[in-house]
């Protein structure tokens, strides 16, 4: 059921819900605007949650009541993701993505009609398709004869929400056959558009966007194995605001596959605090440590997914050594003694502590070998790192200035734990 359907067709549906004789019935927001009864409603799915509202949601509710409600997003809004951390719901992360897929390459430039041209001529050579995103409906025609200027080859084509049904079915049709290969758009492909061989996407004006939404639209492309831009456009960087800058940089930061549930946290964390949200350093996730050890909670612990959730919160958001010690003692009086994984787990959330402390960027390490990344700000003295290669030059190298590599034997994890807290404390 959706606005494309004659009013006859949706009536025909809403007799059938109503006489449960369908089983399972697919819709847009027009699922709400009817007086629409059914006969055994059981389950209702919510796929891209955020798009609705708390008051459509809550509709549903009365429909029935003791339906059983599943919400979908990629970048969950707080009001959600509070209820789930507070039990009240249960979640469930899906972090694996797709096989073959890429993250997409995410550039933040100023508007420049020379950039746009090469980035979709590099998609059109490639026999790949392009969304370019302009979110004024008045001068959305405009755009698209600019690019048609620019690029003769091109076959653009206009999709907006305020066209008639089937004009925007019979485009939408066009592109998605790829009889035209650039679509000049609104916000209306934020959702629900899966096309493979759409992986160029051009922002215009990318600074009026919020991080979410940002989020969202770049997830428009990128849906191959193929690799994905996203280019967001903007004005002079003295013309954008603070928190658009900051956004701007959030978002072109998060290029990992999956971003979408780390923004909404970090999002959640800020109100929590009662604070606006820092951009500045929008997914800060400190020092990072990767000592190729299992470091985890295991599910034969702690089953609840969403204890699981929070546990693992808790030890990542430790300010200091104490606190860490206090969250074991709890987790032992809470579950019982804790195996080896989760020790693993304290004891590089300590490392990882105390490298933070020194302006350690990263640390890895394996079997043999392993780097050390300091930050711009590290607090390490440059002259203690010369003299450690100097005197063990077998064992240690600089490169490049900000990182220290070690080739070690490190075989066992006691081993492994202890050179990386003798190297720590070497270096301060």
């Amino acid at each position: 059921m959706s606005r494309f359907q004659t009013t006859a067709e949706q009536n025909k549906t809403m007799i059938e819900a109503e006489n449960g004789q369908l089983d399972i019935l697919v819709g847009t927001h027009k699922i709400l605007q009817g007086k629409l009864n059914f006969k055994r409603l059981g389950l209702l799915i919510i796929d891209e949650e955020h798009r609705f509202g708390v008051q459509q949601k809550e509709s549903f509710k009365k429909l029935r009541s003791e339906v059983d409600i599943l919400t979908l997003t990629a970048t969950p809004i707080p009001r959600t993701l509070n209820m789930s951390m507070a039990g009240m719901r249960d979640l469930s992360i899906i972090a694996t993505p797709p096989a073959r897929r890429i993250s997409i390459k995410t550039f933040v430039r100023q508007d420049d009609k020379k950039l746009i041209k090469e980035a979709i001529l590099r998609e059109l050579l490639r026999g790949g398709q392009v969304y370019y995103l302009h979110n004024e409906v008045k001068t959305i025609e405009h755009s698209a004869e600019k690019l048609r200027q620019l690029l003769p080859e091109a076959r653009v084509s206009v999709a907006h929400g305020q066209m008639r049904e089937r004009k925007l079915e019979e485009v939408m049709g066009d592109f998605y056959h790829k009889r035209t290969n650039v679509l000049v758009c609104s916000t209306i492909i934020e959702t629900g558009i899966d096309i493979p061989t759409a992986n160029t996407i051009i922002i215009e004006r990318a600074d009026k966007f919020g991080l979410a939404q940002l989020h969202q639209l770049r997830g428009r492309v990128g849906r191959s194995h193929h690799q994905a831009y996203a280019y967001l456009m903007t004005p002079h960087p003295k013309q954008l605001s603070k928190d658009a800058t900051k956004r701007l940089e959030a978002i072109e930061a998060t290029a990992d596959l999956g971003a979408g549930f780390t923004l909404a946290s970090h999002d959640l964390e800020a109100m929590k605090k009662g604070e606006t949200p820092n951009l500045d350093q929008p997914l800060s996730r400190g020092t990072e440590v990767n000592l190729h050890l299992p470091a985890l909670i295991p599910e034969t612990y702690l089953p609840d997914v969403h204890n699981r959730l929070v546990m693992y919160q808790r030890i990542a958001n430790a300010e200091h050594d104490g606190a860490l010690r206090e969250l074991q003692v709890e987790m032992i009086d809470r579950f019982g003694l804790l195996p080896d994984q989760i020790k693993n787990l304290f004891r590089q959330n300590r490392l990882k502590l105390k490298a933070q402390a020194m302006g350690v960027k990263r640390i890895e390490a394996s079997s043999s070998s392993g780097r050390m990344e300091f930050a711009k700000t590290t607090q390490i003295d440059p002259m203690v790192l010369v003299k450690l290669v100097q005197m063990q030059p077998k064992n240690f190298r600089l490169e490049g200035g900000t990182v220290l590599r070690f080739t070690l034997p490190m075989e066992k994890t006691e081993t492994r734990f202890q050179r990386m807290e003798d190297l720590i404390k070497q270096l301060s």
